[in-house]
Protein backbone atom coordinates (compact mmCIF):
# COMPACT_ATOMS: atom_id res chain seq x y z
CA UNK A 1 0.00 0.00 0.00
CA UNK A 2 1.88 3.91 -0.84
CA UNK A 3 2.54 6.07 2.19
CA UNK A 4 2.55 9.28 2.93
CA UNK A 5 5.62 11.19 4.29
CA UNK A 6 4.42 14.39 5.88
CA UNK A 7 7.82 16.49 6.32
CA UNK A 8 8.47 18.53 9.34
CA UNK A 9 7.67 21.78 7.23
CA UNK A 10 4.35 20.92 6.39
CA UNK A 11 3.20 19.54 9.98
CA UNK A 12 4.03 23.00 11.00
CA UNK A 13 1.76 24.66 8.33
CA UNK A 14 -1.32 22.18 8.58
CA UNK A 15 -0.81 23.04 12.51
CA UNK A 16 -1.14 26.61 11.99
CA UNK A 17 -3.85 26.32 9.70
CA UNK A 18 -5.54 24.54 11.73
CA UNK A 19 -5.30 26.89 14.72
CA UNK A 20 -5.90 29.88 12.45
CA UNK A 21 -9.45 28.17 11.55
CA UNK A 22 -10.16 26.89 15.10
CA UNK A 23 -9.78 30.39 16.29
CA UNK A 24 -13.01 31.11 15.17
CA UNK A 25 -14.51 27.50 14.77
CA UNK A 26 -13.07 24.33 16.24
CA UNK A 27 -15.58 22.29 14.00
CA UNK A 28 -14.28 23.67 10.63
CA UNK A 29 -10.95 23.36 11.59
CA UNK A 30 -11.56 19.83 12.18
CA UNK A 31 -13.30 19.39 9.16
CA UNK A 32 -10.67 21.21 7.10
CA UNK A 33 -8.10 19.08 8.90
CA UNK A 34 -10.16 15.76 7.75
CA UNK A 35 -9.58 16.91 4.31
CA UNK A 36 -6.27 17.39 3.98
CA UNK A 37 -5.56 13.89 5.42
CA UNK A 38 -8.21 12.55 2.80
CA UNK A 39 -6.20 14.32 0.47
CA UNK A 40 -3.26 12.63 1.14
CA UNK A 41 -4.90 9.64 0.92
CA UNK A 42 -6.05 10.15 -2.57
CA UNK A 43 -2.47 11.54 -3.34
CA UNK A 44 -0.50 8.71 -2.06
CA UNK A 45 -2.85 6.28 -3.87
CA UNK A 46 -2.81 8.22 -7.18
CA UNK A 47 0.53 10.68 -7.00
CA UNK A 48 0.16 11.78 -10.73
CA UNK A 49 -3.44 13.70 -10.15
CA UNK A 50 -1.58 16.67 -8.82
CA UNK A 51 -0.69 19.84 -10.95
CA UNK A 52 2.92 20.44 -12.19
CA UNK A 53 3.55 24.43 -11.66
CA UNK A 54 6.77 25.50 -13.72
CA UNK A 55 5.23 28.84 -13.04
CA UNK A 56 5.64 28.74 -9.24
CA UNK A 57 8.63 26.51 -8.95
CA UNK A 58 11.24 24.76 -11.21
CA UNK A 59 11.07 21.85 -7.72
CA UNK A 60 10.04 18.50 -8.81
CA UNK A 61 6.96 18.72 -6.81
CA UNK A 62 2.97 18.57 -7.76
CA UNK A 63 0.49 20.71 -6.22
CA UNK A 64 -2.75 19.81 -5.20
CA UNK A 65 -5.85 22.06 -4.20
CA UNK A 66 -7.97 21.56 -1.22
CA UNK A 67 -10.30 24.80 -0.76
CA UNK A 68 -8.16 27.74 -1.00
CA UNK A 69 -5.00 25.74 0.05
CA UNK A 70 -2.11 24.42 -1.61
CA UNK A 71 -0.83 21.10 -0.83
CA UNK A 72 2.81 20.93 -2.54
CA UNK A 73 3.87 16.88 -2.59
CA UNK A 74 6.76 14.86 -4.55
CA UNK A 75 6.44 11.29 -5.52
CA UNK A 76 9.15 8.92 -3.83
CA UNK A 77 9.51 4.87 -4.32
CA UNK A 78 6.75 4.28 -1.40
CA UNK A 79 4.08 7.05 -2.56
CA UNK A 80 4.22 10.19 -1.70
CA UNK A 81 5.62 12.67 0.73
CA UNK A 82 3.99 16.06 1.41
CA UNK A 83 6.40 19.21 1.27
CA UNK A 84 3.93 21.97 2.31
CA UNK A 85 0.31 23.30 2.97
CA UNK A 86 -0.05 26.67 1.96
CA UNK A 87 -2.94 29.72 1.24
CA UNK A 88 -3.06 30.27 -2.61
CA UNK A 89 -2.87 33.58 -1.81
CA UNK A 90 0.60 33.18 -0.44
CA UNK A 91 3.80 34.13 -2.26
CA UNK A 92 4.45 30.40 -2.94
CA UNK A 93 7.86 31.13 -4.88
CA UNK A 94 9.45 32.19 -2.43
CA UNK A 95 8.36 29.96 -0.07
CA UNK A 96 9.21 27.25 -1.59
CA UNK A 97 12.75 28.67 -2.24
CA UNK A 98 13.10 28.71 1.37
CA UNK A 99 12.43 24.86 2.00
Amino acid sequence: MPACEISPEAVEDLQRISDFIAADDPNAAARVTEEFFSAFDQLASWPRSGHLRPDLTDRDVRFWPVRSYLIVYREHERGVQIVAILHASRDIPLILGDR
